[in-house]
């Protein structure tokens, strides 16, 4: 679903259960990346929330004047506002907007993001616990959050990033091909010059070996850097650069390979790896942040240091050489995707927010 400007669809239906503000990036018309607050808000309006959403602006000041100006101009239409906290200025622009929220008198649920916030925190103890003291509640999608973040505020509550298992096709891999995916954004943290050393690697060893990177250009350089790189290892012409894709798309690329690659320098609870193990894929992901809170090393992923292409690229070649580890690892990676289902997540969010809004107006739910 693309998110509509405040303008043309504030609410996206009319609610008997509630209404609510969804403070987040709303980009995947623009930049391609779709955020966890987009499924969020249509899993909502679905179930018969009042949904507001704000920001489908892509610079940065220009999408903090617009959700400024609809935590203003759309404060009779909600109830309750759900902000989207993340590291860097993104933390900063959160704050303001939940200043403004505090004048007006609405309650708001934090949700915490991002592998890099706990050094964030680091450097700004004050600024992060003020934060998140102000909120109604503070919700983290990884256990690597709560645990990281708990010392700012005692009662997170976890409630993890979701998927629709019923988009996914899973697919059993009993015998696999030297077929390789990785799905991701352009950009340095996820290290996509790493998926191109790793091909390198294993192309001696298995010379039909190709991998696909799906992904939108985040124009920091990283896939020019991936590019050039291929070419100087020879490996041009056994990877192919996808570009963006819909959403309902990315898991039919996935299927289409029989090994995920994951390649992050920094993370949290990616919906990717989330998307891969629910096709069946065979996971090889690094193990930073809150990774290893999701995938368990030799029962539903392989997990390597990041930044290491021999450890990345021997854990691909045994699941090549020994089937009955690759078919383990993706009968185990779907069972766990089962357990990030929207049908599971999407009642503790409903109850959530509708427990904010009875207490907000001083009334005790039954």
């Amino acid at each position: 679903m693309t998110a509509p400007s405040v303008e043309s669809a504030p609410a996206v239906r009319p609610s008997s259960v509630g209404s609510v503000l969804v403070v987040g990036n709303f980009l995947s018309a623009s930049v391609g990346n779709r955020g966890v607050c987009e499924d969020l808000a249509e899993r909502l309006a679905a179930a018969g929330w009042q949904v507001t959403m704000t920001s489908e602006r892509t610079g940065r000041f220009a999408r903090l004047a617009d959700m400024l100006r609809t935590v203003w101009a759309r404060r009779h239409s909600y109830d309750v506002a759900q902000v989207d906290v993340y590291s860097g200025p993104a933390f900063f622009w959160a704050g303001i907007v939940c200043l403004f929220l505090r004048c007006l008198g609405k309650p708001y649920i934090l949700t915490l993001h991002g592998g890099n916030l706990p050094a964030f925190s680091e450097r700004w103890p004050g600024m992060v616990g003020s934060l998140l003291a102000s909120a109604a509640t503070v919700t983290v999608p990884s256990g690597y959050l709560l645990e990281r973040m708990r010392r700012f505020r005692a009662d997170l509550r976890l409630l993890p990033n979701a998927v629709d298992i019923s988009n996914y096709p899973f697919r059993l891999r009993e015998s696999l091909r030297p077929r390789l995916v990785w799905v991701r954004a352009f950009h340095r943290i996820y290290d996509p010059s790493q998926a191109v050393r790793v091909i390198a690697r294993l192309l001696p060893e298995f010379p039909g070996v190709e991998l696909a990177m799906v992904g939108p250009d985040k124009k920091d350089g990283s896939l020019e850097a991936a590019s050039a790189l291929a070419e100087t290892l020879n490996v041009t012409t056994r990877i192919q650069h996808v570009g963006r894709v819909a959403k309902t798309e990315v898991g039919q690329w996935i299927d289409r390979g029989d090994i995920f690659l994951n390649t992050s320098t920094i993370d949290n609870n990616p919906v990717t790896l989330l998307e891969a193990m629910a096709c069946g894929a065979c996971v090889v992901s690094t193990n930073v942040g809150g990774i290893p809170y999701t995938a368990e090393h030799g029962v539903d992923a392989l997990l390597v240091p990041p930044g290491d292409t021999e450890a990345m690229a021997n854990s691909v070649a045994m699941l090549l050489r020994r089937p009955d580890m690759a078919l383990a690892l993706s009968r185990n990676a779907r069972s766990k995707a089962e357990s990030f289902d929207w049908g599971s997540i999407l009642p503790e969010w409903q109850s959530l927010l509708a427990t904010t809004i009875h207490k907000q107006n001083g009334v005790t739910p039954s």
